[in-house]
């Protein structure tokens, strides 16, 4: 994983400057870097971190003094978290991972495997399953029946995927993934405690019959270049496919249930959930703990701030904030008139007192 400055540079169309011949094995915190290290300090605010490590060599911001700092060689990008995700990509360190498949992988006969794909120990491959050419599955995944992986999928341990599941190209999946569980979908045989409040708004009843299960007959499609996060859930359809699109990316603990469709290039953060039969559009951004109700359609261009809960529908290029989500700019008016409750309050309170009270004489 040894790169010249130069390499380097070529690699990520950046600007290079002093010694372009310095070989580097790695990058690392300014202050933390070694004489072999690429030192990340994209921001000003970093400058001081570096005089702390041993760097030879720093990516900085655009016009950095970058002899001034002591270095070396130093790299230019006008765009620095870009800058970072092509660093990271040439220092990567692979997933280890013997070629071929591994003796104690047990897999259907009718299964077909793509040319140079690896097998970990301990995974199960179902009937009928293709899995694409240079496929990487580590230890003690389980892939169901009549399920299509494409080509170079990265399917960490413990990875889970159902029958009927279709997903795309470069498909990454991190530790404890599910992808293709059944539905949450329940329904008694006479109206029950959640026909009340969706249709009266009240609760009278005292006693329900037992919830029935509607089973999923669908499954999951995934489009190309798709990432879902360490414990994430992406439930299968009822009878049509939940539908993910591609580059679409899924951080960890979360949850799309079932019948979701979601667009092409959208980011969903940790903790979030999005409830069945929802539309979300292309480029969504859900926040960290987002949660979004069932039959809705959001539509693209959105962003969801953390914690925010969607009750309705929301066009498309909207900014949304609070619980029940509203506008951005309306929550901020919202917050604004919240703080002065309490002067509000004192006031009503003086007015209270100077107005006389029934029969009372100034």
């Amino acid at each position: 994983m040894s790169h010249s400055i130069r390499e380097i540079a070529e690699a990520l169309g950046a600007e290079a400057v002093g010694d372009l011949d310095l070989v580097l094995t790695g990058a690392a915190e300014p202050s933390e870097a070694g004489p072999r290290d690429l030192a990340l300090a994209m921001d000003p605010a970093f400058a001081d971190r570096i005089a702390l490590g041993q760097a030879r060599a720093a990516f900085l911001w655009p016009g950095a003094d970058w002899q001034a700092l002591g270095l070396s060689a130093a790299l230019f990008a006008p765009r620095a978290r870009y800058a970072m995700a092509g660093v990271t990509r040439l220092f990567e360190r692979q997933v280890a991972i013997t070629p071929g498949i591994h003796p104690m992988a047990l897999i259907d006969p009718t299964a077909e495997i793509g040319p140079d794909a690896s097998i970990g120990p301990f995974v199960v491959i179902g009937a009928r399953v293709r899995i694409g050419a240079r496929a990487r599955i580590l230890s003690h995944v389980s892939v169901a029946e009549d399920t299509i992986l494409g080509d170079d999928a990265l399917l960490h341990s413990g990875v889970r995927i159902g029958a009927r599941v279709t997903i795309g190209h470069r498909f990454i999946a991190q530790p404890g993934a599910v992808i293709g569980a059944d539905g949450f979908s329940f329904v008694t045989p006479t109206p029950g405690v959640v026909d009340q409040v969706r249709n009266e708004g009240v609760i009278s009843l005292t006693e329900q019959a037992e919830y029935v299960r509607i089973n999923s007959l669908g499954g999951v499609r995934l489009g190309d270049d798709v990432e879902v996060g360490a414990n994430s859930c992406i439930d299968r359809g009822t009878v049509t496919d939940t539908v993910i699109g591609d580059g679409t990316k899924l951080d960890n603990l979360v949850q799309i249930g079932h019948n979701v469709r979601i667009g092409r290039t959208c980011l969903i953060c940790g903790q979030a959930g999005v409830a069945g039969s929802t539309v979300l559009g292309d480029r969504v951004v859900l926040g960290g703990k987002v949660s979004i109700a069932d039959h809705l359609k959001v539509g693209s261009n959105v962003v969801v701030m953390g914690h925010a809960g969607v009750a309705s529908n929301v066009p498309d290029n909207r900014i949304m904030m609070g619980y029940p989500a509203v506008r951005h700019d309306q929550h901020v008016e919202m917050y604004k008139a919240l703080r002065r409750l309490p002067r509000l309050a004192e006031t009503v309170a003086a007015l209270q007192k100077s107005i006389p009270k029934p029969g009372q004489s100034d």
